[in-house]
């Protein structure tokens, strides 16, 4: 007999400035009801650096030409642009019957999963959330939950310019490498890699995803 999943809409929103997607993100979760179903967006961002709720300016060692963003997610610092998979999960975790720290394990199993088709061996580190391979971070977490219900997500590298990483530290850490899958011998081209997270998100979460082609309207002002 097969096992019960969840049904949940995955957007494909294609490149973003952050701050529309965030604002989006913010709403969707704002208006959901019991009734409303889960979903999963990918986005490929314009460059920007984030800062989260427990991010400390100092840490911006030099933005340059590049954006600082402070956003309601957890965590410290961090860089979002072009060749690296955002994925924002819009998940009710009452629903899904999962806790944040399960949540956040979840999210990093399908990205160690997601490596290894490509037999890149990853793994977590103590205090630090996120996926590292050698010790270089190649996967990265920050999420806020309000009312059971997730919003922001992961930043996956796949084939990114990895020089502004050097203008911040990282999470908070100075000094972290950062590592993207093209650099380990897998894909540079994001379409291949999408679809190997998308299944193994599902695997964790038990969900059935359905592609809808509707994308959320990134217009409105905050």
């Amino acid at each position: 007999m097969d096992a019960v999943t969840s049904p949940c809409a995955v957007r494909e929103l294609g490149r973003q400035a952050y701050e529309p997607v965030w604002r989006a993100m913010q709403r969707f979760t704002d208006a959901r009801t019991d009734a409303t179903g889960d979903e999963l967006w990918l986005v490929e961002h314009d460059p920007v650096f984030t800062l989260g709720q427990a991010g400390k300016p100092e840490h911006v060692l030099a933005a340059g030409d590049i954006p600082v963003v402070h956003v309601d997610r957890g965590g410290q610092v961090t860089y979002h642009g072009p060749g690296q998979i955002v994925a924002y999960p819009l998940f009710d975790l009452k629903r899904l019957k999962v806790g944040v720290r399960d949540y956040v394990c979840r999210i990093e199993q399908a990205m160690i999963d997601t490596l290894a088709e490509w037999n890149v061996h990853a793994e977590r580190k103590d205090g630090a959330p996120g996926v590292y391979v050698a010790g270089a971070k190649i996967g990265a977490l920050g999420i806020r939950v309000r009312r059971g219900c997730t919003f922001h997500g992961l930043a996956f590298n796949i084939a990114m310019d990895l020089e502004p990483f050097h203008r911040i530290n990282p999470c908070g850490y100075q000094g972290l490498q950062v590592v993207s899958l093209a650099d380990l011998g897998g894909p540079s081209g994001m379409d291949q890699v999408k679809p190997v997270l998308l299944k193994h998100m599902a695997e964790q979460f038990g969900l059935s995803l359905r592609h809808e082609a509707v994308l959320p309207d990134l217009s409105q002002a905050a």
